[in-house]
């Protein structure tokens, strides 16, 4: 297995505020943070719109059909560039790539896609919006698995890849249905950055990503355990964006930074350097924005440097 590896430039490091440190039972930090779960789903603010709808032909409730025990279900391992139904193979030659799963069912003959990706697109998973009537940044980084019949050959073989890896019993994929579901219930938030201390393979990681390729891992460690042999003929390259910074320190959450007096500078600073990044601007605008956070922070850091 092989991560492909892209390195962004920030001197100032700000996630999601839902991302909470924990300290170990001795005091110390504990690194890298652990993801965090939740009991249910929670609704969906209006304001979060996607311009694609998620998982358009899927089931709204996330169910997964129920297999025979005595079934054979072919597992696929699927990579495909990302947005390659947008951009064709342009992020393929990046080596951005988009992860999933298939099955196919020995007795029906069906097919099925599994996949873990934004209920909002990627922009709205990565940076958050400034909306005019809230100071506070508004997040739309919802995650979710999306589970429907069929697997399109073409678009996932085209410029990708699409495997058969193994073999598993009715009873194993429907073991396996149940995990998803409850992993989906409580892994709700699309998680963009690996944020490492450096680029040393000795580095410290302070936060793991929680994306499409984490998903498929995820799933195939879930279905090891439940007795699958899985294997690939060919090395699999996965997609992870680094970002490196020095140990982060948490500021607090967004009612104590943006709704104090006394923290009314930290709370400008931050909707400052989100506001180059925010989602959904212009092209004008993404290139001025682009530019803009080059000067500030890639430049800057190198000085300090």
């Amino acid at each position: 297995m092989l991560h492909r590896e892209i390195f962004v430039c920030l001197k100032l490091l700000l996630l999601p505020l839902h991302v909470v440190a924990q300290l170990r039972t001795d005091g110390l930090q504990q690194w890298p943070v652990p993801y965090r779960r939740f009991d249910r789903r929670p609704p969906v603010d209006s304001y979060c719109e996607a311009f694609y709808p998620f998982c358009p032909t899927g089931d709204r409730d996330g169910r997964i059909p129920y297999m025979r025990d005595s079934d054979i279900v072919s597992v696929y391992r699927l990579q495909t560039p990302v947005w390659e139904f947008k951009y064709g193979d342009v992020l393929g030659k990046l080596h951005i790539m988009h992860d999933a799963i298939g099955f196919g069912s020995l007795e029906t003959g069906a097919n099925y896609t599994m996949e873990w990706y934004e209920l909002f697109q990627l922009g709205n998973c990565t940076f958050p919006h400034l909306r005019p009537e809230m100071f506070a940044p508004f997040w739309c980084n919802q995650g979710a698995a999306c589970f429907f019949e069929g697997i399109d050959d073409l678009h996932w073989s085209q410029n990708g890849t699409l495997e058969k890896i193994g073999e598993v019993t009715g009873s194993q994929f429907n073991a396996m249905a149940q995990w998803v579901q409850e992993d989906n219930k409580t892994g709700i938030y699309y998680e963009t950055w690996t944020v490492c201390s450096d680029p040393s393979p000795n580095a410290t990681v302070w936060f793991e990503s929680y994306d499409c390729s984490q998903f498929v891992h995820r799933t195939y460690r879930k279905l090891t355990e439940l007795g699958a042999k899985l294997s690939s003929r060919s090395q699999t390259n996965y997609t992870k964006i680094y970002l490196y910074s020095g140990e982060p320190r948490y500021l607090g959450n967004d009612s104590a930074i943006f709704g104090q007096p006394a923290l009314k500078n930290l709370a400008t600073d931050i909707r400052q350097f989100y506001h180059a990044f925010r989602p959904h601007q212009s092209i004008f605008d993404l290139a001025f924005s682009l530019l803009e956070a080059y000067k500030k922070e890639c430049l800057s850091l190198w000085r300090v440097w």
